[in-house]
């Protein structure tokens, strides 16, 4: 908590212009993730020079369309990939940037059409993710197995709903009978709680066991967690599985096991989705422009925890560091303390 937050302050900023093949988008809400707090605290593999605004996420209003974009205009609702989303008005790339079709929302009770715009701020990183990992790396295929590790976290609860959406059969691992509710009210066929079992998880190869049919294995493990869950996960996997490598919340980053990987035949892919913007940008703004139909269309939810003004951003990363969030944590600029 505090080592991560200390640091943070709030300053004001000259406006910037908006350049050829920029939009500026009025913040209606920014999304918190876990690379922020590492990037504040000098621990993520990009090192911004300080001082830097942190954020990489966040949805809005258009307000200003430079030279030479196609496809968005003033008054747009948007969500987009922005570096320092955590401020009231943020100048984005409009190649990062997607329009909300809020024409495609399902009519409310009262016949309106509602789409949370706010809520839409926590789609691109984690759904983003999730998404290419499933689709892109796993090839994932309806009727397969997949185990989640860090289920309950952003990446995970993403990786419940796609999965379940491409048919898959999901094993959701997350921590206390709140997460364990959630992960079920989204889709996942088996919950196990992770605080049932030993110590760092371990037991965690017997409670997959004994939720699958005998001699049914996992098809894809997809894991934020590393440490003994990653160890335990990997003893479960069918032959010709998929690892999925997301990140290691745990803290320890494990060794893959070759010996493992060489018997069953196993690919272990990275998944560092930020990479595929310079890479291979037509893959993620695809899996983008994808998510958001979901998203509008009723087919996915972003769990929304937490609500804090920017001047609360401190409180914000304490509750995410402090595993107090149940869904996603969102910075909203527009809003006071008072109206939270």
């Amino acid at each position: 908590g505090a080592a991560a937050t200390q640091p943070l302050r709030m300053a004001w900023a000259d406006r910037r212009p908006c350049g050829d093949g920029e939009v500026r988008v009025q913040v209606a809400a920014a999304g918190l993730n876990f690379a922020d707090a590492l990037m504040v605290q000098g621990l993520y593999q990009e090192r911004p020079a300080y001082p830097f605004v942190p954020g990489g996420e966040l949805s809005g209003t258009v307000t200003e369309v430079g030279a030479g974009v196609k496809g968005l205009k003033v008054g747009d609702a948007v969500v987009s990939v922005a570096a320092g989303a955590f401020a009231e008005e943020v100048v984005c790339s409009a190649d990062q940037t997607l329009r909300l079709p809020t024409e495609l929302a399902r009519p409310s009770a009262s016949g309106s059409r509602a789409l949370d715009v706010e809520a839409a701020a926590g789609l691109p990183i984690a759904f983003g993710t999730a998404h290419v990992a499933l689709r892109e790396r796993a090839a994932l295929r309806a009727g397969q197995t997949v185990l989640v590790l860090g289920a309950g976290g952003g990446v995970g609860q993403a990786a419940v709903q796609l999965s379940k959406r491409q048919g898959a059969f999901v094993v959701a691992v997350g921590r206390g009978q709140r997460k364990v509710s959630l992960l079920k009210r989204l889709g996942a066929d088996v919950v196990i709680d992770s605080s049932s079992l030993g110590p760092e998880g371990k037991g965690l190869r017997s409670a997959v066991r004994a939720a699958l049919p005998a001699n049914k294995g996992v098809d894809v493990l997809f894991d934020t967690v590393g440490g003994v869950q990653h160890a335990e996960g990997m003893r479960t996997l069918a032959w010709g599985a998929h690892v999925l490598i997301i990140g290691f919340a745990s803290g320890p980053i494990p060794k893959i096991a070759s010996n493992i990987a060489l018997v069953k035949n196993l690919t272990v892919h990275g998944v560092y989705w930020g990479s595929y913007f310079k890479k291979s940008p037509e893959v993620v703004l695809s899996s983008l422009q994808e998510l958001v139909t979901m998203l509008a269309r009723g087919e996915i939810e972003v769990p929304v925890s937490h609500r804090f003004t920017l001047e609360d951003a401190p409180k914000a990363f304490d509750t995410l560091l402090g595993r107090a969030s149940l869904g996603k944590v969102l910075l909203v600029p527009g809003k006071r303390r008072a109206r939270l």
